[in-house]
């Protein structure tokens, strides 16, 4: 068990220790990092972009020599670049390579490449002309679709209308398929109907009475 935190009976008082008699007085130990580290002014050296050196310096002469080095770089990677475009060329001799003796006196010397730069020209107007004719007759046959479709769908719901309004209305749904057909005829009461046919019916009952009790009596 540690004994450092046990109470004494003298603790400790500043300006009792060794050097410690006059505490007004500060102490002379400092550390080597106080110390003044730049006492002196450094100036440029010869190399390092003196005022002296950069006066007398001719900057239009050094901008010239340094165009004219990369003038130089670029000619020289030149011909390297034209001889990689002409290798992948086609092989295709040009005029300009064909012997003299292999060429006729009557011959025109023509530029065959400009010749077949023209064709070519020629070709692709008449493929963009023949392109543009057949997208404006797509869209025209799209556009007369459209209308088509949407006349159709207009008289479909100007029917399902009509057959809407039909069928709503008692007095014109006369004959509908799931509607038996209605029957306006006015019926006679029965109060109203004539004495004579009263007189009628009730002679007949009679005589169907008399002639069912003749049969019954002649049979026995």
């Amino acid at each position: 068990m540690t004994t450092a935190a046990r109470p004494t009976f003298e603790p400790a008082r500043g300006g009792r220790g060794k050097g410690e008699g006059d505490l007004s007085q500060l102490s002379k130990q400092y550390s080597s990092r106080d110390l003044p580290s730049h006492t002196k002014i450094k100036y440029r050296q010869t190399t390092q972009d003196a005022p002296e050196e950069v006066r007398n310096r001719d900057f239009r002469r050094e901008l010239e020599e340094r165009e004219r080095a990369a003038a130089r770089e670029k000619n020289r990677d030149r011909p390297t670049r034209e001889h990689t475009t002409s290798s992948s060329v086609s092989k295709k001799p040009r005029l300009d390579q064909i012997p003299a003796a292999n060429l006729d006196a009557d011959d025109p010397l023509t530029d065959e490449e400009d010749e077949d730069e023209d064709f070519e020209e020629e070709s692709d107007d008449d493929d963009t002309a023949a392109l543009l004719a057949e997208l404006e007759k797509i869209k025209k046959e799209r556009a007369e679709e459209q209308a088509r479709k949407e006349q159709e769908q207009k008289a479909e719901e100007e029917r399902i209308h009509t057959e809407n309004i039909l069928s709503g209305n008692p007095l014109l749904n006369l004959t509908g398929p799931s509607q038996p057909q209605a029957n306006f005829k006015v019926k006679r009461r029965y109060c109203t109907v004539n004495k004579l046919e009263i007189i009628y019916m009730y002679t007949v009952q009679i005589i169907y009475k008399i002639q069912v009790v003749c049969v019954v009596f002649w049979l026995y």
